[in-house]
């Protein structure tokens, strides 16, 4: 059987299923392959979304069209917003999300994307024409599927191998199988693949754990959503669909947190001999971020406990996650040891934890459009990468979804596009944009040398990245290349001229000492003595937005707080003005390195002749061949000084 689209995506992963979406809502024939359809956007380990920058992902993936913040929002149980006691650039939604329903609301809205069709299989090789440019996808039951554009998004699924203690067998994930042969149909196109390894904890019965021997860890005001449009009325995360409105959708549930023990130390230490990772089993290399139980006790000896955090999988299951505690020790270790922890003495388990190898491509590759380099319409996206996280994996997927809806012919006019008269458009995201075009910036210019997951302290404008304004920054963008609807274009139309009136009110207000210095005395402030701006008083350390408000009726008019979406707008203005300064002087930077993204390099110098450059600058720009002077300065090796020469060559 052969069947015929625009794109193809391979995965029905958190890439996959973003990938698909994006190039469906574009206009583009899609077909998403996945090998089960009830476990798409699958929460493989812990059933959160957001945390430390990759909440500012998901903000930026709602902001172009996305779905990842709405299906969050719907299902989530628990949210919080990280490191509110720092300033805006680092704040961070986090949401603890019912596993079942995360998967069933991302299927219902894969249902109704209209041009996406789902097809249950799995994809064994490609199909290519010999000048190395992609046709297309054969599956295991031999159906051909044919598309100018194929994005590949298998996650851990390509050659995956489980592994728990000295066990060992194949598999993408616990019960389901590994894709064995696709791995040697891409490396047949001269794409390079490596080996990586990741885990999973342990699955505990809620009904077998002493409650009262942990300290419970709360949700904070569910009113820090993830996406911009959960207040409108036409989406399906907005509050009206709960029995209170101003609420999520679900119940609120809440995360406990403990301590390891030295008994439980012990008793793992015992089984290190078995120990995929301490045996030689596994020879892959893990994320450095999120250690395994062994790993911990190996790197940090001198510790006799470490902080374990139990959370809920969903409304309707006893099953929780104990996040802390990866592990491939042997089954019995790992459940001996948890009886040694006071609140799990009478532990039972669903599953024991498990380490997971598989292949990925070494992601300097492809081109920022996430296209390889070596085969004209194959897109990667996710995992396959060398990333970690669904958030990172999906903001990929979107990119890599819209530039295969691209490339295979569905381009509108817009400046969010970069091309030439005789190249196809694509869309990409410059480092003072997005997160997402940090993380992929980094990776097709650095590469990978462990999984790579994303940080505040990998982006450089920062205060310029922050969730509150991801709409501000890339919507307007998504609505040009025909992703983001109307609706959501205009509804933060809406919101952005809120946030003018309040920021320009602020600017030319003057006020008067009288009718503030009570307020400034009360909050520990120095009081005026002459008139001054309103916002000099909202960019003074311990004075926020409301407390100027309630001695401004026409601003607390202004910032009336009937409605989330004005706390939101509020809150968005209050950071415009008490940031004002940090923000102009980030842009002018930004600008600075934008005259060198301008300078193209690609093809115009063979740089094993220049011999003003370092040997492994020679090497380093020979094989990444960066496409600009900017992404060239950001090659690791490549020092200013190689900089300087190249820009007098090009000057010549």
């Amino acid at each position: 059987m052969k069947l015929y689209y625009d794109v193809i995506v391979v995965g029905g992963g958190h890439a996959g299923c973003e990938a698909a979406h994006a190039a469906a809502m574009m206009g583009a024939r899609t077909c998403l392959v996945t090998m089960d359809m009830n476990k798409i956007a699958q929460m493989s380990c812990n059933p959160a979304v957001g945390g430390i920058a990759k909440g500012q992902i998901v903000r930026e993936i709602d902001a172009l069209g996305g779905s990842m913040g709405i299906v969050t929002d719907a299902t989530a149980i628990q949210f919080r917003m990280l490191n509110k006691s720092k300033g805006p650039a680092m704040w961070s939604p986090r949401a603890q999300c019912d596993r079942g329903k995360f998967i069933w609301k991302w299927r219902e809205i894969l249902d109704h994307t209209p041009n996406l069709d789902i097809w249950q299989d799995q994809v064994e090789s490609l199909l290519c024409e010999e000048s190395h440019r992609v046709t297309g996808v054969k599956t295991i039951w031999g159906c051909e599927l044919y598309a100018p554009a194929v994005i590949i998004t298998a996650g851990t699924f390509l050659n995956g191998l489980m592994h728990i203690g000295r066990k060992m067998v194949p598999g993408g994930r616990c019960a389901e199988p590994a894709a064995l042969h696709l791995t040697d149909s891409i490396n047949a196109l001269g794409i390079r693949s490596a080996r990586m390894k990741t885990g999973t904890p342990v699955r505990i019965d809620k009904r077998s754990v002493h409650f009262e021997d942990m300290e419970i860890q709360p949700g904070e005001d569910v009113k820090s959503l993830f996406s911009f449009m959960t207040e409108h009325p036409g989406y399906p995360c907005h509050p009206e669909l709960s029995e209170k409105k101003g609420t999520a959708a679900l119940p609120q549930l809440p995360c406990w947190t403990f301590n390891t023990t030295p008994e439980c130390h012990e008793i793992l230490k015992s089984g290190l001999v078995d120990s995929p990772l301490y045996n030689g089993q596994i020879q892959s290399i893990g994320p450095r971020y999120c250690p395994s139980i062994e790993t911990k006790l190996v790197t940090f000896a001198d510790k006799d406990h470490h902080p374990l955090f139990l959370e809920p999988e969903g409304t309707d299951t006893n099953e929780m996650y104990l996040n802390g505690f990866s592990s491939s020790l042997p089954m019995d270790v790992q459940l001996e040891a948890l009886k040694k922890i006071p609140a799990l003495r009478d532990v039972r388990i669903y599953r024991p934890g498990y380490a997971i190898e598989y292949d990925f491509f070494d992601p300097t590759q492809l081109m920022h459009s996430l296209m390889s380099k070596k085969c004209d319409g194959l897109f990667f996206a996710g995992q396959v990468n060398g990333t970690t996280g669904y958030e990172e994996a999906a903001g990929q997927g979107l990119v890599a979804g819209i530039n295969a809806a691209l490339y295979a012919g569905h381009v509108g006019s817009s400046p969010a596009l970069s091309a030439t008269s005789t190249q196809i458009p694509t869309f990409t995201l410059h480092r003072d944009e997005a997160y997402i075009g940090v993380l992929i910036d980094d990776l097709v210019t650095k590469g990978v040398d462990e999984p790579y997951r994303m940080f505040t302290s990998r982006a450089e404008y920062r205060i310029l990245l922050r969730q509150d304004d991801a709409d501000t920054r890339l919507t307007k963008k998504a609505f040009e290349i025909g992703l983001a609807t109307k609706e959501r274009y205009e509804w933060w139309q809406e919101k952005q001229k809120n946030i003018d009136a309040i920021v320009d009110f602020c600017n030319q207000t003057n006020v008067k000492p009288k009718y503030v210095n009570s307020m400034l005395e009360q909050q520990g402030s120095t009081p005026l003595s002459v008139g001054c701006k309103l916002r000099e008083l909202i960019a003074r350390p311990g004075i926020n937005i409301w407390n100027v408000a309630e001695v401004t009726p026409k601003l607390k008019a202004l910032l009336s707080t009937t409605s989330n979406r004005n706390k939101e707008i509020a809150e968005a203005a209050e950071i415009q003005l008490k940031y004002a300064g940090y923000i102009e002087r980030e842009k002018i930077t930004a600008e600075k390195m934008h005259r060198l993204e301008t300078i193209r390099i690609k093809g115009n110098l063979d740089y094993n002749d220049i011999k003003g450059l370092s040997t492994e600058a020679r090497q380093k720009l020979t094989a990444i061949n960066p496409e600009t002077l900017a992404q060239a300065s950001r090659i690791p090796g490549v020092s200013p000084s190689d900089i300087n020469v190249m820009l007098v060559l090009m000057g010549r």
